[in-house]
Formats: structure tokens, sequence, C-alpha cells
């Protein structure tokens, strides 16, 4: 039976959505090309009809992943809070790729570090259009200072076993930066 490209499209991008998901949550090595076709609902054996390794499955999930991260959407602050809180810490299947993923991409391909670059400056030019600065210079530090400050709070808050400390790095890295970029 041939399937429409509309399916064709339907399958890839169910595809990518599971592998986000499971890449974030498990990490790439510990994710197999089977388990991401099952958690999609197709079999393995479809899996080469869309991609031609999981080299480039990598690369695609980590595109669509920063295509469909939340936007700051003009609330800067709210941001801030949402990504610097406890459900965010505890959904690494769902939460920011960079977090997820930044440093286990240094480890894969050169196309997947390229697409991590990309997603980076991405989030940057994004974070950048609600930054307060005087100047472009300034935006673009308050900018990088505060995806620096966001994502490795969330990475130390969701590596440490212990909830009052993980909950102490999330509450005062959003706070410094509310104050920090005169949002608090």
């Amino acid at each position: 039976m041939k399937v429409s490209r509309e399916q064709v499209a339907q399958n890839r991008l169910k595809i990518l959505e599971a592998a986000g998901r499971l890449f974030r949550e498990h990490g790439y090595e510990s994710v197999s090309v089977a388990q991401v076709m099952k958690a999609a609902g197709m079999t393995h054996g479809g899996f080469y009809g869309y991609f031609a390794s999981k080299d480039e499955l990598v690369v695609e999930a980590l595109a669509y992943v920063a295509t469909t991260s939340p936007a700051v959407g003009g609330d800067l602050a709210g941001y801030i809070e949402r990504y610097l809180s406890g459900p965010h810490r505890d959904d690494c299947a769902g939460g920011c790729p960079l977090a997820g993923l930044a440093a286990e991409t240094r480890r894969q391909s050169d196309e997947a570090r390229a697409q991590m670059t990309r997603s980076i400056a991405g989030q940057l030019e994004r974070l950048a259009q609600d930054m307060p600065g005087d100047s472009a210079e300034a935006v673009r530090r308050a900018a990088t200072g505060s995806l620096a400050t966001m994502v490795g709070a969330l990475v130390l808050a969701r590596v440490c076993d212990n909830p009052q400390l993980a909950a102490q790095l999330l509450d005062d890295s959003r706070d410094w930066l509310l104050e920090k970029n005169r949002l608090g």
C-alpha cells in the first residue's frame, strides 16, 4: 500500500517528536532506532524510508525540537519563571533541548554540533528581542548571560539529588536574572 506524501510528512514528524523526547530523556546513545520507531507507533523496518542513519535522525531531531521550543513571546519575566521552575526541571523529555542535550551533542557528528550551534544562536536571538539594554552590545551580553545562567541552573538542578538544593539553584538563578534584567 502506497503512503501519501501527507502521511509521509506526518510520520516523519511523529518520528522527530518521539526522537526529540527520547533523546532529551535518555541521551543519544541510550536510545535505539527501534525505541524511537516504537514510540512513534511504527515498525523499526520503516525507519530507513525516512532517514539514512541514526546520525541523520539526531540532526533532524535537534532541528525539530529547536523550532518547537516555547518562545519568549514578549514576556521575558514569565519566560524566565517558567524556564527556571520545578515542572520544567522535572520534564526532561519535553524540556529545553539545550539543557537536555548540549553536553552530549559535543560527542556527536559535526552536523549535530552545527545544528546545536544554530539552536543556541537562534535562542540568543529570540532572547535578545526582549532583553533590556542601552546598546546592541548590552542586549547581546544580557541575552548571552541569561541563556547561560538558565541552561546552567537547569542542568545543575536536574543532576542534583538534594531537592532543597535543586530548588535553591532554580529560585536563586531566577531571582538573580529577574533583578539583573530589571524585571522583578
